[in-house]
């Protein structure tokens, strides 16, 4: 047989039958591989690999010499769950036994999260409590919340404010008493001394229109002729708000209007049940309040001179914080030294004010002012009114 030689990275493999000699003196040395089931080939041929350094063979590769480690603790032994597990100790130490078991799920509403459920533990976080009430057969009234309030107020036991005093002001259109509803006649306003007028009253009235500022005009013209019409829901007098259709008479009050289901629109005008169209409207409004500045439009001049010319008078004037007590008067011969240039002096003027104090700050007192005669000149006088001090008198012969 010939030798084949190939060259492959400097090694050179040599096929000869004289290494099949060597091979089989050296299996006496070579531990036999275990027999695998399957038959085996005859091998073809045996092969060597050769190189410069050594000749190994293929059949045993070439075992690397270990680095030797240190030597590792030994591993901790766990014993398994659901299991008992038993620590043996030395004759002289105490033997102990542990037993583990499965952990359960935790209770949030219990402070033992391991505590197993069972029927014992049953009534013992919470019971029930229950009352019976018999009420004795017979003619038993319960109290009324009148009564219940005369017994609370005896005891003395409990705090209630005030009672609000009630309001008495009458609308002079729909005769209802106090503010209404926002949404309905809303707050009153006032026309003239003692008189008064709700806001939606006024505003829905078929000659009353508004100005940009928010004045009401023509509300005495509404008010003049409301007197002499009749409403069609309540029939009494001072309707004003009519149907806006041609040729029909039907009026009402406002408060009436919305009772008897008529209809209004956004630009002021009214329909009633009669004619009103069908089903809902684009321009229909429903929502009635009214929260910008809104009020009367009316002569001071000659709202005041009727205040003055009344002899007795049962009502206070008040502007601002200047409350009207009495005007006084001027005699011919006066007139010449009880003026300016931009006021008059009648004696006998008389008004008071609330105003700040002048021996406690964030206190208020009241200031009565006043003018007299004295040497034919007008004196102004000024009695300070506080809680807890005698009444202070500043005069001089000026204003100011």
């Amino acid at each position: 047989m010939k030798d084949i030689v190939f060259c492959s990275n400097n090694c050179f493999v040599l096929y000869s039958a004289a290494v099949q000699a060597k091979n089989s003196e050296n299996k006496e040395s070579v531990p036999a591989l275990p027999q695998s089931p399957m038959k085996e080939r005859p091998p073809k041929a045996f092969h060597q690999y050769s190189n410069n350094i050594s000749t190994l063979d293929v059949h045993c590769l070439p075992q690397l010499q270990e680095k030797v480690s240190p030597p590792s603790s030994p591993p901790i032994m766990f014993p398994p769950a659901f299991e008992a597990a038993k620590v043996e100790a030395k004759p002289d130490e105490l033997k102990v036994t542990v037993k583990l078991k499965p952990r359960l799920k935790a209770i949030h509403s219990s402070l033992e999260d391991c505590r197993p459920p069972s029927k014992k533990w049953k009534g013992m976080k919470w019971k029930k409590w229950s009352i019976q009430i018999v009420i004795p057969k017979g003619s038993f009234k319960p109290p009324c919340e009148e009564e219940i309030d005369e017994f609370l107020k005896k005891l003395g036991t409990t705090l209630k404010p005030d009672p609000v005093p009630k309001d008495y002001r009458k609308c002079c259109f729909c005769h209802e008493e106090g503010d209404g509803l926002t949404d309905g006649p809303a707050r009153l306003l006032n026309l003239d001394l003692d008189l008064w007028v709700h806001l939606n009253c006024a505003l829905w009235s078929t000659e009353v229109y508004e100005t940009q500022a928010g004045a009401l005009i023509n509300v005495e013209l509404a008010l003049r002729r409301g007197l002499q019409m009749k409403c069609m829901f309540c029939h009494k007098m001072g309707a004003t708000s009519g149907c806006h259709r041609l040729r029909c008479t039907n009026i009402y009050h406002f408060t009436c209007a919305i009772k008897a289901q008529c209809m209004f629109f956004k630009d002021k005008t009214m329909l009633c049940p009669m004619h009103k169209p069908k089903g809902t409207h684009e321009q229909e409004l429903s929502y009635f309040a009214v929260f910008r500045r809104v009020y009367v439009q009316r002569d001071e001049v000659r709202q005041i001179a009727s205040i003055v010319q009344r002899g007795e008078r049962d009502h206070t004037f008040r502007v601002g914080s200047l409350i009207f007590h009495a005007v006084g008067q001027l005699l011919p011969q006066q007139m010449q030294a009880f003026h300016s240039s931009k006021a008059l002096f009648p004696v006998g003027y008389e008004a008071s004010r609330l105003y700040w104090s002048m021996r406690y700050a964030n206190r208020r007192c009241r200031y009565l002012c006043s003018i007299e005669e004295k040497d034919g000149l007008p004196l102004f006088v000024i009695k300070v009114v506080e809680q807890g001090h005698d009444d202070l008198v500043l005069t001089d012969t000026t204003p100011k």
